[in-house]
């Protein structure tokens, strides 16, 4: 046997297939970049070879997916450009030059499947002990479109035969090809080489390298891959489908961790949420990109959060909506129909009903009362609100900032607050209330009147 390649050769790298159009996304954003649980597919992709320790990755885009290169440059990466597109294997060869110098293993990954965990990687990669090449099969409910893999008596592959080739006995064959490789760098591109377009699409398939590696008499097998983790979006609708499942991962996982969902399936994540134990967490409550949650948190129903933080022992909600820049302190009371961005609410404040807190701070301590609004924008630029520590403001109150409240200083309802407001004082700003005497008894004598006039005039 030809043991060139064999044995796994240390350090590992990555060539991840990202050039595809992706056309049935009917988007004018690349198929890669399309976000699961917040995050771009491919950057799932990244996240999960960078578990596994990938010392270097190498993206395989398409002509004019320049949003994939800035995306792939700003995670640490570097792109080959596959044009014009004439197959994976053509793809995969246009990487050989960022890889020439590479003599460790690759593990070879298509973008489209950001379900893929860290040890489902370290099962393909660590089977190269046993095979010069491994190849992630699966098993799905439907087999149908797949390409079969046709193993040997010693339970090794030799080969993978698409369905439209297959035998009526191979089209019964349910463990199918799930599309990653690993084998050393200097190993693919050579076999890569031999590889022609001698078939009915004339494009350059990546799995001929199975056959071309057998009849070199080199060792191919498969491993078995959990159905969800190799799950690959072409369409809207299997986005949908990831997502789902995405969400089910996120869930198990919290709940495992010691978090309270009092109904799991109506709750979504971010892919980056962070959420500690005997937190409880209500019906309808969506946790967008960067949220971090402390112990002992009570979220109630029907909340919106993304870039915030919440420390321990507040109580959000229901109908709060977080918004960035949102630092919630410990034992914070964010009530109904309150709205925060970019603001810090210190330990103790509470905003119980129906507000707006945006570009301030709210002293520990401090109640805001319903209908208060910090009005922030002039229509060019944002100006900050400073609340101190115990300060009492009352019901539809508007501080138009720039404007600071002392500590202890109590705002009175219904006051427009335009000018600095001094520790302890109360600020008072509204229209001198008038009293007329009798005035509502004789209103409503004058339209009891005009009424029963129309209505003669009308029978007459």
């Amino acid at each position: 046997m030809n043991t060139h390649g064999s044995g796994v050769s240390g350090p590992l790298a990555a060539l991840v297939l990202a050039a595809g159009k992706g056309t049935r996304m009917k988007s004018a954003l690349p198929k890669v970049l399309h976000p699961v649980g917040g995050r771009a597919m491919l950057g799932h992709i990244l996240d999960a070879l960078r578990a596994v320790k990938c010392e270097r990755i190498v993206v395989v885009r398409g002509a004019g997916q320049d949003p994939v290169a800035r995306f792939v440059e700003a995670e640490g990466g570097v792109c080959a450009l596959q044009d014009p597109p004439l197959g994976t294997g053509h793809a995969a060869l246009s990487a050989r030059e960022l890889l020439a110098d590479w003599a460790g293993d690759v593990i070879v990954l298509y973008a489209d499947n950001p379900l893929l965990t860290p040890a489902t990687l370290e099962l393909l990669s660590g089977a190269r002990a046993r095979a010069d090449v491994v190849l992630m099969g699966f098993r799905p409910p439907d087999p149908a479109a797949y390409g079969r893999l046709i193993l040997n008596a010693e339970g090794g592959l030799d080969d993978i035969v698409e369905a439209k080739d297959c035998t009526p006995e191979q089209l019964k064959i349910g463990f199918v090809n799930a599309g990653g490789f690993v084998l050393s760098a200097p190993l693919l591109f050579s076999l890569l080489a031999e590889v022609t377009n001698d078939n009915a699409q004339e494009e350059y398939y990546l799995t001929d390298i199975i056959k071309l590696a057998r009849r070199r008499g080199l060792r191919c097998t498969a491993i078995e891959a959990p159905f969800d983790d190799v799950r690959g979006v072409n369409s809207r609708g299997e986005l949908a489908e990831v997502e789902a499942v995405f969400q089910a991962r996120q869930r198990r996982k919290f709940m495992a961790a010691g978090v309270t969902l009092a109904d799991p399936h109506t709750v979504y994540f971010s892919h980056d949420t962070e959420i500690a134990q005997d937190v409880t967490v209500g019906q309808n409550v969506v946790f967008g990109p960067k949220v971090k949650v402390a112990s002992n948190v009570t979220i109630r129903p029907f909340c919106h959060f993304e870039n915030c933080t919440i420390a321990e022992g507040a109580i959000i909600g229901p109908y709060a909506r977080l918004r960035p820049g949102a630092e919630i302190g410990r034992d914070v009371h964010i009530g109904n129909f309150v709205e925060v961005k970019a603001a810090r609410i210190e330990d103790g404040a509470k905003a119980n009903h129906l507000a707006y807190i945006g570009d301030a701070r709210v002293g520990a301590g401090a109640n805001i009362g319903a209908g208060t609004i910090t009005c922030n924008y002039d229509g060019f630029d944002k100006h900050f609100t400073d609340i101190g520590a115990h300060v009492f403001i009352g019901s539809n109150s508007a501080l138009v900032a720039p404007v600071k409240i002392d500590d202890g200083a109590y705002v009175g309802a219904g006051s427009v607050v335009t000018k600095a407001v001094s520790a302890n004082a109360l600020a008072v700003e509204r229209s001198k209330q008038v009293e007329i005497e009798g005035w509502a008894e004789q209103f409503r004598t004058r339209k009891k009147a005009e009424k029963a006039a129309k209505a003669a005039k009308k029978g007459g």
